[in-house]
């Protein structure tokens, strides 16, 4: 059944997420937040590689008796981008809210913008892919590689490299700048996946450097 989690002292939603009769046993043994993965379809204790727990202050369940709330005093944040809460982003609002959202999400991409600038933008692809790993949320493509595992991330590569080489036999550049993308960030995902760093592969370089 879904499980809403508000934070017990702002109240503020935090995330919703999934429990079985498993994972509410092990949350109320463990004093704090587990859940049910169905894409996974396995338990997930909320924090446990982040450390971004959320210890059990209540438990209530609806009307209905479909749904689960509890109330959390967080560690850190719920959402695997860093944010406190993952009920962020607006549909509707008023003029004033909607022109500061506007505002704030162009400097998100100026940000963003900035960090490509500067060359860092593997190492910014890097740590998002590992953020994917350790929180594994719903619907996401790098989940989906990571929880089918290094076969699969294989094959992927694999394709890639196939899909680069037909590209560099075409005109114009454009098909082999993005075959070329899609081969790196599989790489990362090769690499997240077996503990290895992009300064690793640095180090390996400058060393063949002469």
């Amino acid at each position: 059944m879904p499980a809403v989690v508000q934070d017990y002292q702002t109240k503020d939603v935090l995330m919703v997420a999934y429990v079985n009769e498993e994972s509410l046993n092990l949350s109320l043994e463990k004093g704090e937040t587990v859940f049910y993965s169905r894409s996974r379809q396995e338990i997930w204790h909320k924090g446990e590689t982040s450390g971004n727990t959320q210890e059990i202050k209540e438990i209530y369940y609806d009307c209905d008796q479909d749904t689960i709330l509890f109330l959390v005093d967080p560690a850190g944040p719920a959402c695997h981008t860093g944010k406190t809460s993952c009920f962020y982003r607006k549909i509707a609002e008023d003029t004033d809210a909607k022109a500061e959202e506007m505002m704030e999400m162009q400097q998100q991409a100026q940000n963003i913008e900035a960090e490509f600038e500067t060359e860092k933008v593997v190492d910014f692809l890097y740590d998002l892919i590992l953020s994917r790993k350790e929180e594994m949320p719903e619907g996401s493509y790098t989940t989906y590689l990571f929880e089918e595992g290094i076969d699969k991330i294989l094959k992927k590569v694999g394709e890639e490299s196939a899909e680069v080489i037909i590209a560099s036999k075409n005109e114009p550049d454009d098909e082999l700048i993005y075959e070329s993308a899609d081969l790196v960030y599989h790489m990362l995902v090769l690499l997240a996946e077996r503990g290895i760093t992009p300064d690793q592969i640095r180090a390996e370089l400058k060393k063949r450097h002469k």
